[in-house]
């Protein structure tokens, strides 16, 4: 059964899922639709054309869907999708996209997102990511799946984080980091590889060995990126592991951190 508090304002143009809860004073606007079972607390604002999925829970005082924090948003129809299963804790602010991306701002599933964390206009984030308190994403960053995000970590604009990364708390990303690899400082360096978080996602031993070598490739043997690449796309038939890592930085961007 939906329940929606007396005090709240809900536009009858949105559209809500049964078993949907709404606490008091919250405000939910008409282009908002909200799957069954998610949970929104007190003083909650939802806003824009805002698509949730299902079994969230969003905590007090949170954002979602604000026009974007860009000088040329001029009121476009742009999107924010969230998927199904994300803890978004309290006063994290989650905006629209912009027509200069592709128009929408998306969040996976399954995430665990902590207090005041910032996902701004056109991020993509992918699923099972952990992004620690005060977390904060410019525009048009892309997480991939299983990323950890220490506290206070700040990302720049359009940089790239491979699935599997972790970056310490308070490091600053102003390039893209590749997947599997742990980063921290600012500005941000290469300290290793999380092995143990793989080993409990259930990467083989052997997948391991082989990314414990690519990493030697990548970060000690001298190469220059291109020759390292090389070198371990070399390994990727044998060790699928690999291909991610390798197709991650086969893509011109920002630079890798290295």
């Amino acid at each position: 059964m939906t329940r929606i508090h007396q005090t709240a304002i809900v536009d009858p143009k949105a559209r809500i899922a049964d078993g949907v809860e709404i606490g008091p004073y919250s405000i939910v606007g008409p282009n908002v639709e909200i799957g069954a079972n998610t949970v929104i607390g007190p003083h909650v604002v939802i806003d824009g054309h805002t698509r949730i999925g299902t079994d969230n829970k969003i905590f007090q005082f949170c954002s979602i869907g604000a026009a974007p924090q860009d000088k040329k948003y001029s009121g476009e129809p742009t999107r924010l999708e969230i998927g199904d299963r994300n803890t978004i804790r309290e006063s994290c602010t989650f905006n629209l996209g912009t027509v200069q991306d592709g128009g929408v701002t998306k969040v996976g599933n399954d995430n665990w997102i902590m207090a005041y964390v910032h996902v701004a206009h056109d991020c993509h984030v992918g699923n099972n990511v952990i992004f620690a308190n005060s977390v904060q994403l410019a525009g048009h960053v892309h997480v991939g799946d299983f990323v950890i995000l220490g506290g206070l970590s700040g990302v720049h604009q359009f940089v790239r984080i491979g699935a599997h990364a972790m970056a310490g708390m308070t490091t600053s990303l102003s390039q893209d980091l590749p997947p599997y690899v742990m980063a921290s400082g600012n500005p941000a360096e290469a300290r290793g590889m999380n092995f143990e978080g793989l080993r409990r996602r259930g990467f083989s031993d052997e997948g391991i060995a082989a990314l414990r070598r690519a990493y030697k490739t990548l970060y000690k043997s001298g190469l220059r990126l291109e020759e390292a690449r090389e070198a371990i796309a070399a390994e990727q038939d044998a060790h699928p592991e690999l291909r991610p890592l390798v197709d991650f930085i086969s893509v011109a961007g920002r630079g890798i951190v290295r």
